[in-house]
């Protein structure tokens, strides 16, 4: 798997059987959202995993993991893989691994919020 557009076509063909999950652009590839929560994210630069504070940890021991980092700063919970090491049977491994901790997410309210707006009363 070597483009952002073939790792996301990777899962979703994994995830295909899960009838909530969403797709968003984002993190200049594809998110993938199950009850409003990012789950998976591919891209060219590889595969955005949410693993969770708890599993964090172990997640990073696997091969081709790597911390995501944002602006300089470890963004805690969320994991990168080098998409060379992602082979079927791995994309699966880490994808269970993610849909195992969002599913233990509160859903999300659907639909945009609303603008507060200034000094304005009825």
């Amino acid at each position: 798997m070597t483009t952002g557009d073939d790792l996301a076509a990777n899962v979703r063909a994994a995830l295909a059987g899960i009838e909530t999950v969403r797709e968003v652009r984002m993190f200049g590839g594809i998110g993938f959202m199950l009850n409003g929560n990012m789950m998976a994210a591919a891209s060219r630069r590889g595969l955005l995993v949410r693993v969770g504070k708890e599993r964090q940890h172990e997640a990073l021991l696997r091969p081709g993991a790597r911390p995501m980092e944002m602006r300089g700063r470890v963004m805690t919970g969320y994991v990168y893989v080098d998409p060379s090491t992602l082979t079927d049977s791995a994309l699966k491994a880490w994808l269970r691994l993610a849909l195992a901790f969002v599913q233990t997410l509160p859903r999300k309210a659907s639909g945009a919020k609303p603008v507060p707006t200034k000094g304005k009363t009825k």
